[in-house]
């Protein structure tokens, strides 16, 4: 990763201007990293704070899919992303698919504004840090 993070913040309806406080709240730091949302989340990020940031289209449309593939291709490096553990998600599926691959790939997460405080806060936002990966693949049985 460099020093400059490829961030991207994600919020389900219901926890929206959660993420838009902590994105406010984070601004200046906000401000020094390339910045990526789900459609609706990203232009409420722009109108608000003037942020500059990359949209991708609406979770449940398939912006979550493109979330996942931008990960697969080393294209995210850090994911916010508030989702409402009690509104069941039409598009729980690619939800879960996403944080499975962003598990999959070492991304660091927060899923909540303690979380997202303590990475954003963290000492080696300012510095490049090599991601180590598993290699699953080595880790997958053989079929016979």
């Amino acid at each position: 990763m460099e020093v400059a993070k490829k961030i991207v913040l994600i919020a389900h309806d219901n926890r929206k201007q959660d993420l838009l406080d902590w994105v406010q709240y984070n601004r200046g730091t906000l401000s020094k990293h390339h910045l990526s949302a789900t459609g609706t989340t990203g232009k409420l990020i722009q109108e608000q704070t003037q942020l500059p940031v990359y949209r991708f289209i609406s979770g449940p449309l398939g912006g979550d899919q493109q979330i996942g593939a931008k990960i697969v291709d080393d294209g995210i490096d850090f994911m916010v992303f508030f989702w409402d553990p009690l509104t069941a998600q039409p598009h729980d599926p690619d939800v879960k698919a996403l944080l499975r691959v962003a598990v999959l790939y070492n991304i660091p997460m927060a899923c909540n504004r303690s979380s997202a405080d303590f990475l954003i806060s963290s000492p080696l936002m300012d510095k490049e840090y090599n991601r180590q990966l598993i290699d699953y693949g080595t880790r997958i049985p053989a079929k016979h």
